[in-house]
């Protein structure tokens, strides 16, 4: 039974992105959860493993595996089948051995902005406690590494999905678009007239990838490296915001 979870943001993966609340949290957690995510994906294991020694952290390290979500099904009865089955994982993980103090999880980025964490554990019964460190964002990683404002002056953003982006479309009445959790490059669905691109992944760290330019321009480019990419880690993760050009009368 776990009665306090704490969930820290870790940023894109670095350990200088986790704050020094985070840091602190994870060297008073009596046992941290790191998921394993299967052959290809073992960098991210090691990601949080780095991430708890530059913490000094003396918690017990617990592995799970993380379980696949069946694509046959339709896509919010798999995500809710997914979850449900991912807080079970976390509950077996601590059967045998049960926290004598509070259960840490890292989290990619930040638990309050696209990510599920916070979802998976309002199905824990009995429900625990719930601590949330924030962490840095995709988004915030994006604008810092290719040195850009996020929004235009005084102008709205929009943050959204790349399967929201592929049925829907562009955004109506925006004229800067986020776009988060795309696995299969949303942006070439889009009219790339007057849009302009800024493109990144594995954010913040050794490996990091940018590209920017019109969208006409670097599209295919982007595809391109992002597949070269992919098939070298055995998994991305990537962002990219786009801005139209404002018309000029």
């Amino acid at each position: 039974m776990i009665k306090d979870l704490w969930l820290v943001g870790i940023g894109t993966g670095n350990p200088a992105h986790v704050t020094l609340e985070g840091m602190a949290a994870l060297r008073e957690a009596a046992v941290v959860l790191v998921p394993h995510k299967g052959a290809g994906k073992d960098e991210l294991a090691a990601l949080r493993y780095a991430i708890l020694d530059a913490a000094r952290s003396p918690a017990r390290v617990v592995p799970f595996t993380y379980p696949e979500r069946d694509p046959a099904l339709p896509y919010q009865t798999r995500v809710d089948l997914w979850h449900d089955e991912i807080a079970r994982r976390w509950q077996a993980a601590l059967q045998d051995t049960p926290p004598e103090g509070p259960v840490a999880l890292l989290v990619w980025g930040d638990p309050a902005l696209y990510d599920s964490t916070l979802r998976i554990a309002g199905r824990l019964a009995p429900a625990p406690r719930v601590r949330v460190i924030p962490g840095i964002t995709a988004v915030q990683a994006l604008t810092a590494a290719h040195a850009i404002p996020l929004n235009a002056i005084n102008g709205p953003i929009q943050i959204t999905t790349g399967r929201q982006l592929r049925d829907a479309g562009w955004p109506e009445g925006q004229d800067s678009v986020v776009v988060m959790l795309d696995g299969g490059c949303a942006f070439l669905a889009l009219d790339p007239e007057g849009v302009e691109i800024w493109w990144g992944a594995y954010l913040g760290s050794p490996d990091q990838i940018l590209m920017h330019g019109a969208l006409a321009d670097v599209s295919e480019a982007i595809v391109a490296r992002r597949a070269e990419a992919r098939a070298r880690h055995g998994w991305i993760m990537d962002t990219y915001l786009m801005r139209r050009t404002p018309a000029r009368a």
